[in-house]
């Protein structure tokens, strides 16, 4: 079991499933790849819609769907600030 499954579990969750306490803080200023990853797997998984993403981040619309597109086409590493430029067309 993964150290992230082991977190879920204890929690009582299942593996996979998101809880508000897995998002990062509404604050945040620096979003790294995997806090990015989390907001699009929260609004997935229909914790928060993409509205409230956007509205509990200060994201534009055109932001997220970014995100979402990149992790769609290239996964997490293409969320990347490096990386953004590479996988542009």
């Amino acid at each position: 079991m993964s150290m992230s499954e082991q977190s879920s579990a204890a929690r009582g969750r299942t593996p996979g499933r998101m809880a508000l306490s897995d998002l990062p803080p509404q604050d945040t200023k620096r979003w790294v790849a995997s806090r990015k990853a989390a907001v699009v797997a929260a609004v997935r998984q229909q914790l928060i819609t993409p509205e409230e993403a956007c509205r509990r981040y200060n994201l534009s619309a055109e932001e997220f769907d970014s995100w979402r597109a990149a992790l769609d086409e290239h996964g997490v590493g293409a969320l990347r600030t490096t990386r953004l430029q590479l996988y542009r067309s």
